[in-house]
């Protein structure tokens, strides 16, 4: 049986952040206060590739802060990628802590499919 599921990424696991980062060939995150444009935040800065100010994830309610005026200052699309690894990252660290295996695909229009197979054989 196959299920497709939506989510809406709320970046709350430091470890999902940090596996996310590597993943993507990124600088390490960094704990800390960050000056964007106009505003000063304080959480996990994420450098993405080819944006002026870091992404700081506010882990305690799972809000991104950042500034990348309309895409001047940097893709939205590397901003999906970093949410996508993440979601992935989430992932495979919550099958793992409930025993199952999680496998990935990456796919023709970059989506990833991942597959969690659950104890006693069964597929989600």
């Amino acid at each position: 049986m196959s299920h497709i599921v939506t989510i809406q990424v709320h970046v709350k696991d430091a470890v999902a952040v940090r596996n996310a980062c590597k993943r993507l060939e990124l600088p390490a995150p960094v704990q800390s206060t960050v000056k964007l444009f106009d505003s000063e935040v304080t959480g996990l800065a994420v450098q993405l590739s080819g944006w002026v100010y870091p992404v700081v994830a506010d882990l305690a309610s799972g809000n991104l802060h950042y500034d990348n005026f309309n895409g001047r200052w940097g893709s939205d699309g590397r901003l999906q990628e970093f949410l996508q690894a993440y979601a992935v990252e989430r992932t495979h660290i919550e099958a793992r802590k409930k025993g199952h295996l999680c496998t990935e695909q990456t796919l023709a229009d970059g989506s990833i499919k991942l597959t969690i197979q659950v104890q006693g054989g069964g597929v989600i």
